[in-house]
């Protein structure tokens, strides 16, 4: 009985390897770890830039279909004045007032609304969109030859006109308005 205890004794002794890690396993595995972590925070924070730029993206094309729905059943010169007179006539002030396609030309650089200068952005009923800080429309109408649409040409001295709007956007840490989208159709006479 003797020599079976020692065969036991003897088998635990015998055998000197111990269970657990080492420290360069442990190691090694910290950082495969700590580097799945980085790369989900880094995936994470790519997702959230991109569904912010997604939803600008929205916002923009959304505001540029508001002013083409607004639009949209004007006829391209004024009832009264005809083609003889081109952007808004001297009795209209306002976007109210507005009741044809070329009133829309702002002077130079377009017609712009913005919450900045009080007047916008605007919807397809005329009315401002309140809490839109930050965004503009600009609304261009140009004439264009019906066999070059991308050249403008004088006021009111073809039957097609070109209508474009331009969105911006101009966020608090932004130095300059940032352009969204770009929206253009044509209204044939």
């Amino acid at each position: 009985m003797n020599s079976s205890r020692t065969g036991i004794t003897r088998s635990r002794r015998g055998n000197p390897r111990r269970s657990g890690f080492t420290l360069v396993e442990t190691a090694l595995a910290t950082v495969i770890i700590g580097t799945g972590v980085l790369a989900m925070i880094s995936a994470q924070q790519v997702l959230l830039e991109k569904n912010n730029w997604s939803t600008m993206a929205n916002t923009a094309t959304l505001l540029g279909n508001e002013i083409r729905e607004m639009t949209l059943n004007l006829p391209r010169h004024d009832p009264v004045t005809g083609e003889s007179y081109w952007g808004p006539e001297e009795d209209e002030y306002s976007l109210e007032d507005y009741d044809d396609i070329d009133d829309f030309d702002g002077p130079g650089g377009g017609l712009v609304f913005s919450a900045e200068l009080g007047n916008g952005p605007v919807n397809a009923s005329r009315s401002v969109i309140s809490d839109m800080s930050g965004w503009e429309q600009v609304v261009m109408v140009s004439n264009v030859d019906a066999f070059d649409i991308l050249t403008p040409l004088e006021d009111a001295s073809t039957d097609m006109m070109r209508v474009e709007v331009i969105i911006r956007y101009q966020g608090d840490s932004d130095p300059t308005p940032t352009e969204m989208t770009r929206l253009s159709w044509i209204t044939p006479k």
